[in-house]
Order: C-alpha cells, then structure tokens, then sequence
C-alpha cells in the first residue's frame, strides 16, 4: 500500500473518480482541491473547468469568489481586536455603533454576533436589488433599517450580511490607523501569511485567471455593482469592499490560510491569533439548536433539522450522526468556513488534516452538502 504522512494514496486518488462522476452529471463545473496531513501536501489537483460550455481549464493558479469564507476573515480581524483590546466578546454592539440602539439592539454583544444567535432575521439584502460594492453605503443603510426579531440566543439564524456588516463597522470605527477595510485586511492578514493571490474585490493582475461566478439558479438574489455591469457585477468589480462576501482567492493562499488554524494560529513565524481565543472560537457555542436557514433547506428535501454546531465564526462538526460537509468521519472538534455553494475549508485537529477546496458551478445547499460528505468521508478513510 503506497502511503504518504501516513495516508493511503489509492484511497485518496479516489477522488478523483467521485469528482468527474459528478461533473458528468452536470453537478457542478469543476474544482481545484488541496489536502494535508501535519503540514504535508498528500493530495493537490484541479479538475474540470470554469464553465458550463467545458471551454476554461481550472488550473491551481484559479482565482475564485470565495463568498462567505470571506467571512473568516472578518471574523480573524475580530479576534486580533479583542486580543489588542479594542473591545471584548462581550461587548455590546451598540457601544461602538451608538446609532445602532433601540428595539433591543443594546443587549446584541460581539459573540453573539460572531454564533449567529444576534437575534436578526435571515436577511440576503436589506434594500431589494440594492448595490453592494460600496462598504460605507451597505453600512448605513443595515445600521439605519435592521432590527433584531428574537432575543439573543433564543434561535440560530444564519446572518448571511447583517452580522459582519456590524463587525467590519466596529473594526473600522476602532482601528487605530483608520484603515479601510480592504487595507486591514491586507496589512493585518493577507501580507503576514504572504497570501499574494487574495484580496478584497477582484485586483486587476487577478482579472485574467477569474472564475466568473455561475450561479446556476441557486441563489436567491443577485450581487449588484455600480462599478461593473451584470447582476453579480459585484464580484468582479476591483473597487468592492464586501467584509461579509466579497475576498477573491486561489487554493494555494486559502491552503495557507487553513494551515494557520491547524498550527494553532501561527505560520511561517507570523502569529495571526492566540490559541487561547481560538480554542475558545473552535467550541460549539450554540448548544443543540438548529441553524435555521439550514433546516428550512433540509426540510424541503424532507432531511431532518440537525444541531448547528457553531463556535465563535466557525462551524464545528459535533457528534450527531447527520448530513454534514465535514463528513460523517470527522473528528467533532473538526471545524472550517463554508461559501454559497462553491467554496470550504476544514481542520481535523485530531487527525492533524487540512482540507481546502474551491469550485465552479454554485450548488444548492442540501446537494453541496452530500459532495462535501462524501469527499470527507472518503478523506478520512485514506488516513492511517
């Protein structure tokens, strides 16, 4: 049996097969995919294409929307302000917003906002067919018209804006350079960890390698710039600052990105968060309540509601036996990041595996979630 850091490659090679089975079917485009175990590359392809019509090869060096992974990111930001003292996890919101006050919005803290438990409701855009490229704008307009509807930690409401809206707004409002989002996010993320094919909003030099988004009918609003035409103009638009949706990414950077959780919150000597907060973040803080908008997906295919299992940003596996994207196998202290359809990364901090995987072709949700299982799955069987 041929092993690499103690993996079975025949097993892991398998992939392969699993992949083109659903490209056949019209699943999805196509994926450039990275995994390893303690630091060690076992697995790292791309296969399929950019398009529907076959005709643009993903490559390695594929540059893709990573939608709400870009979250992470956000949610990084925060920690390092907490860890520098510019507010805690229990600090309400409306402290360092003072405008977002009334109807209840004084007893929403930082984590709350952070486990989805704000209280808000699901909203996928507060305006209809409003612009989003414009970060001061976007704010504005959540801090004037969204008010929570449950009390906090009553439900688990997926935020698919609101949250990080209100913590970039926060990170902004206390940073003591009074950067720009995307400049925070460059100097204090992206050039420690040397992710050179990352950043907020599509920079020019990225243009030619970008894989426009398809949304297949699978997403329930469009993403509108003013900047560049289209419906999801959005996403290619190079002056876009999207704290909760708008980071563009290649496997490579995201790779590294992920590896820095696995090593705790460290590498190549750049310490990007403590272990303390980021054991603390990789804890299931949201009990055995359901992720709401994830149930009501589950419900349509008459899949049953399973708990949500969210820490402080991440996702965390848990121990309940359930349709899930980081398998039926993984460890229950697995965590990661998941993106409309396309985009994940996970750590097993057991088995010491990294998983990153970026893909065209955006796929509903309950479908997402059976491929991302059986690639796990299939992950997690390989190791030794």
């Amino acid at each position: 049996m041929s092993t690499k850091a103690n993996m079975d490659m025949a097993r892991l090679n398998m992939i392969d097969a699993l992949v083109n089975e659903d490209l056949a079917a019209d699943r999805y485009h196509g994926l450039v995919l990275k995994i390893a175990r303690g630091g060690e590359v076992v697995y790292e392809k791309a296969i399929g294409t950019a398009d529907g019509e076959r005709q643009l090869p993903l490559t390695m060096k594929s540059v893709f929307s990573i939608f709400s992974v870009t979250k992470a990111f956000t949610n990084l930001l925060v920690f390092q302000a907490i860890e520098q003292g510019r507010f805690s996890l229990t600090t309400p919101i409306s402290s360092l917003i003072p405008e977002f006050s009334g109807h209840g919005r004084e007893k929403i803290l930082m984590w709350h906002l952070l486990s989805h438990q704000a209280g808000f409701p699901i909203i996928f855009e507060v305006v209809p067919g409003w612009h989003i490229d414009n970060f001061a704008e976007i704010s504005r307009t959540v801090v004037q018209e969204v008010k929570p509807v449950d009390a906090p930690c009553e439900k688990v409401s997926y935020s698919p804006l609101v949250n990080h809206v209100l913590m970039a707004e926060a990170l902004l409002r206390t940073d003591p350079g009074k950067r720009s989002y995307r400049q925070i996010v460059q100097q204090d993320i992206l050039d420690p960890l040397q992710m050179r094919d990352t950043c907020v909003g599509l920079r020019a030099d990225l243009k030619p390698r970008k894989v426009v988004p398809d949304f297949r009918g699978n997403y329930p609003i469009g993403h509108k710039s003013r900047n560049v035409p289209g419906p999801n103009g959005a996403f290619e638009d190079e002056k876009a600052e999207m704290p909760w949706v708008g980071i563009v990414s290649t496997v490579p950077d995201m790779h590294r990105f992920a590896e820095m959780f696995r090593r705790g919150g460290e590498l190549d000597g750049a310490r990007m968060v403590s272990e303390a907060m980021l054991e603390l973040a990789c804890r299931n803080h949201t009990g055995m309540k359901v992720n709401e908008l994830y149930a009501a997906r589950g419900r349509s295919e008459g899949i049953e509601p399973v708990p949500a299992y969210i820490g402080l940003g991440f996702t965390v596996r848990g121990d309940t036996l359930c349709h899930h994207m980081f398998g039926t196998l993984a460890s229950p202290n697995t965590f990661g990041n998941y993106g409309a359809g396309t985009t994940l990364f996970w750590v097993d901090p057991v088995r010491d595996i990294s998983f990153t995987c970026l893909s065209a072709g955006v796929m509903d949700h309950n479908a997402n979630t059976r491929r991302f299982q059986r690639l796990a799955d299939l992950v997690f069987s390989a190791a030794r």
